[in-house]
């Protein structure tokens, strides 16, 4: 597709392995997929005004030289070639609204990393979730002046992003997955925010109130909107909500994202220009993208790719994990149901029930009226542990 800036666009209608170990303080990364199913439907505010701006509040970072020893795509068969893009929230102190814990020091976090897998015919999506305190054996990466970071055996899977930013977490998922990534995209604490206050908030059902006063939080039970600062500290809590583990965050962040995902494409939203653009200004405000995804017309096409996908096969997912046995603060990958997963999303196949339990979808929220309720004991007690309604 051409960079150049169109006229007008027109929409479309047992033992673990070394391999991970986990924990959880993810929150933003999955806002991708709000982002590239939104700028596909609403590209008929495309006046050139609009795209060039746009255009230049992305970030692009070519890290292709920073890249070694990437595996092969394998080839499947489809009418596309499927798509495998990596989502690294980042919780710079840096940015305005973003040290939200008061954390002294400058430079990047690594707040979550997440997989968005779609389908070689686009009928499915999945978003699955690394938790942060995954151990790991962390591979040789580069910077961006060329030197060589020593890898390390056992370390947290954060790590690689803190030392080397994308390019050495990209080195550490594709070393360790055996998959070819096609795009990555970053995404910060401003932006997230930004993004929920431009829908107008997104409906989340709290079983109980969650007040945390360490931390300012104090949110209210019930079926409610969630706007801005709050959104971010319902996603963030850990300790005053469910079992208090980093796993139910993680299911939580799904929830609010899989919701999130929901009320952007809903007619409410894609009806208000308003809230499109804003959304649409926060959203690339925030975002740090690959060379092919360098301007709104790519992401947009990449969003049309998969347009027809319903919400109900957009679904959230953790790796599978169990404490690790060194350290139940930290957590390892439970093996060989995680390199399953992997070479299920690598040969482009549906993931079995067993490989994905606890499932949040776009289409099935819990506590929603969409939602038909648990599908197991299991399930139900894995929502209830992560503070959500069942």
């Amino acid at each position: 597709m051409s960079d150049a800036a169109p006229e007008s666009v027109q929409p479309d209608s047992t033992a673990p392995k070394r391999r991970g170990k986990v924990r959880k303080r993810h929150t933003v990364g999955k806002v991708l997929l709000v982002t590239v199913l939104v700028l596909a439907m609403v590209t008929g505010l495309g006046t050139i005004w609009l795209y060039r701006h746009l255009n230049s509040n992305l970030n692009v970072l070519d890290i292709a030289d920073q890249l070694t020893d990437q595996p092969t795509k394998i080839e499947v068969e489809g009418p596309q070639e499927p798509l495998n893009i990596l989502v690294m929230g980042s919780d710079s102190r840096d940015c305005e609204g973003c040290n939200i814990d008061n954390l002294t020091g400058g430079g990047q976090r690594s707040d979550t990393t997440i997989l968005l897998h779609v389908s070689a015919d686009r009928q499915r999506a999945y978003g699955i979730s690394i938790p942060r305190d995954s151990m790991v054996d962390r591979p040789d990466c580069k910077t961006e002046d060329g030197e060589t970071i020593p890898g390390a055996d056992y370390v947290m899977w954060n790590e690689a992003f803190g030392l080397g930013g994308p390019a050495c977490t990209i080195q550490q998922f594709q070393e360790l997955t055996d998959i070819k990534l096609d795009h990555f995209v970053v995404v910060n604490f401003e932006g997230f925010k930004d993004m929920v206050d431009a829908v107008g908030g997104v409906e989340m059902c709290i079983p109980e109130p969650i007040a945390d006063p360490a931390h300012g939080i104090n949110i209210e039970a019930g079926t409610r909107k969630l706007e801005g600062t709050e959104a971010l500290n319902y996603v963030r809590a850990r300790y005053t909500v469910g079992n208090g583990s980093d796993t139910g965050r993680m299911k939580r962040q799904q929830a609010f994202i899989a919701s999130m995902t929901s009320s952007v494409v809903s007619a409410g939203v894609l009806a208000r220009p308003d809230r499109l653009i804003r959304f649409l200004n926060a959203a690339t405000a925030s975002l740090t993208v690959d060379p092919g995804l360098k301007n709104i017309v790519k992401i947009a096409d990449l969003g049309v790719q998969f347009k027809d996908t319903g919400l109900d096969k957009i679904q959230f997912i953790t790796i599978p994990n169990i404490p690790d046995p060194n350290d139940p603060n930290r957590l390892v990958w439970t093996e060989p149901q995680a390199s399953e997963v992997w070479d299920k999303i690598a040969h482009d196949e549906p993931l079995t029930k067993k490989l994905s339990q606890d499932v949040i979808s776009a289409g099935d929220l819990p506590g929603s009226g969409s939602n038909n309720g648990p599908k197991n004991e299991a399930d139900s007690q894995a929502l209830a542990d992560a503070g959500l309604c069942t």
